[in-house]
Parts: structure tokens; C-alpha cells; sequence
């Protein structure tokens, strides 16, 4: 099923501006709208530069940005093929129900599927109700049995150091 207006295509260098506005409008909706520190300079090079890992997906309704994702490939050493990691999608608050986020989930799904991966996997927070419907909806299924950790900011680096990084809270 699709709908009529509703394209998914490659971002590419000139999106970085655009990119950055929906990064933000995602921060906004995940109640940190403080947290994004990437620049527009900083999403072109990491998404399109040399060597870049990660990608961006533009999700347009009749010529007008309504959405994103950024994924990359991952490993799964039990598969031994790669996976597909959703980090973000986001659909403009005015733009939900029109299809945006359904597009784009299969279109990932489908490059999953072409590219051969054993898994596309995402994480979502625990309180945004109305997404994880969505990806109950999408045949999603929550991995409750995994936890995930995260090294960050001066935790990062003491540890790289050879430092303790361990803290609390």
C-alpha cells in the first residue's frame, strides 16, 4: 500500500540544514530539546563524507520534507551476516497518519531484506506509548531481555584512558 504524494529517497550533502531542523524536531518531541549537539557541518560529514557508516532516508508528501531516518549496518556474530539499525525516524507532529513513518519503516525493512541482513532492530523509549504501538502494529516485537549501556562524554574518555568510568545515576 502506498500513498499518493508520499516518496522515500537518499538524503545527500545539501539535506544537512534540513536534516538538522527534523534531528531537532526530534529532540524536541523525545523531551531533550537541549541534547542535539551536531551542527549542520557535522551531519554532512558524518552522513556524507569520507568513509561515513551511517545513512539518511528523506521522507517527502508531495515535495515537502515530513520525515527522516538514519540507519547504519550492524553485526550479529550468531547470524554471521549484518543487521540493519534504525538510530532515528521521525515524522513531523502535523504530518503523523498519512503513512511517513510506515514508508519509511518498510523501506528500511525492504533494503534489510535486499542487503541480505538477518535483523533490522531499533530502540525505543519506554514512556512513547504511540510508538511502540506503531511498531507493535508493524509486527515489531520488544527485546525485554536486553539492556542497553552506553559510554558517553567524560565516561568515554576516562575509560579510553584506561581511567575508572565508573559513576552512578
Amino acid at each position: 500500500m502506498s500513498t499518493p504524494g508520499l516518496t522515500i529517497r537518499a538524503a545527500t550533502p545539501e539535506d544537512a540544514e534540513l536534516l538538522h531542523e527534523l534531528i531537532t524536531g526530534l529532540a524536541v518531541y523525545e523531551r531533550e530539546p537541549g541534547a542535539v549537539k551536531a551542527s549542520p557541518q557535522d551531519l554532512r560529514a558524518s552522513l556524507f563524507g569520507e568513509g561515513a557508516t551511517a545513512h539518511a532516508l528523506i521522507c517527502q508528501q508531495d515535495g515537502a520534507a515530513v520525515g527522516f531516518a538514519v540507519y547504519f549496518f550492524n553485526y550479529s556474530t550468531w547470524l554471521g551476516r549484518n543487521g540493519l539499525y534504525l538510530e532515528d525516524l521521525f515524522v513531523r507532529p502535523e504530518c503523523r497518519g498519512n503513512g511517513a513513518g510506515l514508508a519509511l519503516l518498510r523501506h528500511l525493512a525492504q533494503l534489510a531484506v535486499a542487503r541480505g541482513c538477518g535483523r533490522f532492530e531499533w530502540s525505543v523509549l519506554d514512556w512513547n506509548q504511540p510508538a511502540i504501538d506503531f511498531y507493535l502494529a508493524a509486527g515489531a516485537r520488544p527485546m525485554d531481555e536486553w539492556t542497553l549501556y552506553r559510554l558517553d562524554g567524560e565516561a568515554l574518555a576516562a575509560f579510553a584512558a584506561g581511567e575508572s568510568a565508573r559513576r552512578t545515576g
